[in-house]
């Protein structure tokens, strides 16, 4: 996929994820229990967690695998989120995290539907997908205010790490084009 590193939307920023942004992605939402309750991946412990991950941030956008940005606020540069896309040969899955302080004010939903519109113009790409634990229900407003539709519900489909690792009930979505 041929994915620029910076995007804006209104009123945000959207650039590939950087080494350097660890510190402001560690305390403002990784390392948060109420922010990760429904990711996939556990709560950062140490900063060293976050450099880890933006290694390997890297190393996937480089081989085309995921790509990984950092969502910013226009206005003063703070990083407030991030959005990330997992490409299976143009299946893609994507999901999103923010800081608890910036929830509630639509920066999920502009970027959420902002990258829905343009990974659908990629030629290669054939499906954009997400799910989400059903009991998470604020995230599934923001697909469906994106303009993805409620595809299933799947029983069991997902360990959340952080959810004492049990297999919990998601809900699917598709975004259609």
């Amino acid at each position: 996929m041929n994915l620029s590193p910076q995007l804006f939307t209104e009123r945000l920023t959207i650039q590939r994820l950087k080494y350097e942004d660890a510190e402001e992605i560690f305390y403002g939402y990784a390392s948060k229990d109420e922010a990760t309750k429904f990711v996939t991946w556990p709560t950062h412990q140490s900063i060293n967690d976050t450099k880890s991950f933006l290694q390997f941030a890297d190393e996937s956008w480089k081989n085309g695998t995921v790509f990984s940005f950092s969502v910013r606020l226009r206005n003063d540069s703070r990083l407030i989120g991030s959005f990330g896309v997992v490409n299976d040969h143009g299946k893609l899955q994507v999901g999103y995290i923010f800081s608890p302080v910036h929830w509630g004010r639509g920066y999920a939903t502009e970027v959420c539907r902002y990258m829905a519109h343009l990974l659908s113009q990629q030629p290669e790409v054939y499906r954009i997908q997400s799910f989400v634990d059903i009991e998470n229900i604020a995230s599934a407003k923001v697909l469906l205010k994106s303009g993805f539709i409620e595809e299933a519900m799947l029983p069991k489909w997902c360990r959340f790490v952080n959810q004492k690792n049990e297999p919990r009930d998601c809900t699917h979505f598709r975004f259609p084009f």
